[in-house]
């Protein structure tokens, strides 16, 4: 089982998890082109991917994953409230393959074994998602306020994890976004900032975690640095044993042994 990012941050998110000879798309907030030439970095093109799930309907996850999977004939997993909500995307003329989920209950996509859960922000039905191949476990969360005790369990004794650290409270108390916007940000139904996911982390069973990638980084709010030494104190790891989902280039292939 292994796992890479086309990008991750609020110009557009994409991951791709591999099990065996299937691989699915969390997310697509890229054009075709763009998704299609940044697939090409992992020796991939779109008519490798088994499927798309979406996690939620903001534009930066949902804006490109109907076209492009309208375009290359590819199934799409979303929740009853991101599809209604995401409509708006859709082609004017499409055969879209459209499978809805509900929001507790697993599902399979050939090899790839898939646990939506439901999350806390400001979106009709968000979820995110834990991968699995039967004995290793990929757990994903971005886009969310905050912790719940549920998130947790889902997150719990993952192999690998990918951890939303939007941005640092200071950043953004004293950055040059709107009081609104602030607000929805560093809200409960807004994104986790570095303190919060390093205090989530601590709750988790971490004894089989392999790899932690910090996710959806804020461009103006926070950086790396901030991002790793947050979650490198609470895993008790040096910097340079965490990731980054970088924005441009997302990270390459990562193994889960």
């Amino acid at each position: 089982m292994r796992f890479a990012s086309l990008g991750s941050g609020s110009a557009g998110n994409a991951l791709v998890v591999e099990v065996n000879n299937t691989r699915l798309m969390l997310d697509c907030g890229f054009s075709i082109k763009e998704t299609t030439s940044r697939l090409a970095r992992l020796n991939l093109s779109p008519e490798d991917l088994a499927g798309v799930v979406i996690t939620h309907e903001h534009d930066d996850h949902a804006g490109g994953a109907f076209k492009f999977a309208a375009a290359h004939h590819i199934p799409v997993w979303l929740t009853y409230g991101t599809l209604k909500m995401a409509e708006r995307y859709f082609p004017r003329q499409h055969d879209l393959q459209l499978n809805v989920i509900d929001s507790h209950t697993p599902f399979s996509v050939a090899d790839v074994e898939v646990y939506p859960y439901p999350v806390p922000h400001d979106a009709r039905e968000p979820v995110q998602f834990v991968f699995g191949d039967g004995q290793r476990r990929l757990g994903v969360l971005t886009d969310v306020g905050r912790s719940t005790v549920h998130i947790e369990q889902q997150l719990s004794g993952c192999d690998a994890l990918v951890l939303e650290c939007n941005h640092d409270s200071a950043m953004l108390r004293n950055g040059p976004y709107a009081a609104s916007l602030k607000k929805r940000v560093g809200g409960e139904w807004g994104h986790l900032e570095n303190a919060a996911a390093a205090d989530l982390l601590a709750r988790l069973d971490r004894s089989k975690l392999q790899h932690l990638i910090a996710a959806h980084l804020s461009a103006k709010n926070n950086t790396p640095l901030l991002a790793k030494t947050a979650l490198a104190q609470t895993a008790g790891c040096t910097l340079d044993w965490i990731g980054i989902a970088d924005q441009a280039l997302g990270f390459d292939w990562r193994q889960i042994s």
